[in-house]
């Protein structure tokens, strides 16, 4: 293997998403970054190629590829582009081993028409997304790491008001409001 190849796999029901529509997705992030993307569609698999790439970028391009393969739009995925932003992934496993308690706290975190993870969403500046066994979000790193510990309260029973207090607490505490309000 070489060390100028990374590997990774998502679900193959994402695949269309990150190739995009006539190739579109996977041709941008090509360009943007340099690295060349190999999708086996059959398996999941992905292949980057960084040879020929910024190894910044390239290092970023399979944090990008692991998001949209989390459930994130490519818009929002593409945004790990940037240095200031990071991806954290929680497994839902961790906290529930049949399918019918994963559900049940997916939608704990989901809310009644996506009205919890709209106020996490607000609060922090944060996006958050929900596919499969993980809830994954994407924004700055203290607001990320913050929000996560949100969402683990979710998860852990703790009611909906204390974990939207603990964030708004935190966030602002943490000085990440006013970055959150000059994007």
């Amino acid at each position: 293997m070489s060390k100028n190849i990374d590997y990774l796999k998502i679900p193959k029901k994402r695949i269309g998403v990150l190739i995009g529509k006539e190739g579109d997705t996977k041709k941008k992030l090509e360009e943007r970054t340099g690295v060349d993307i190999k999708i086996n569609s059959n398996t999941g698999e992905i292949k980057i190629d960084k040879s020929d790439a910024d190894p910044f970028l390239a290092w970023k391009v399979r944090k990008v590829v692991k998001a949209i393969g989390r459930g994130f739009h490519p818009k929002k995925a593409v945004t790990l582009l940037d240095e200031r932003k990071t991806l954290q992934i929680i497994d839902i496993t961790n906290y529930a081993n049949t399918r019918k308690s994963r559900d049940r706290l997916k939608g704990r975190v989901i809310g009644k028409e996506g009205r919890t993870r709209n106020i996490l969403e607000q609060i922090s500046g944060t996006d958050i997304a929900i596919f499969g066994k993980t809830i994954s979000c994407i924004g700055p790193p203290k607001a990320v790491s913050i929000t996560i510990e949100a969402i683990e309260m979710l998860l852990d029973g703790s009611p909906h008001g204390n974990a939207y207090n603990f964030l708004k607490d935190n966030v602002r505490s943490k000085g990440e409001i006013e970055y959150i309000r000059r994007k």
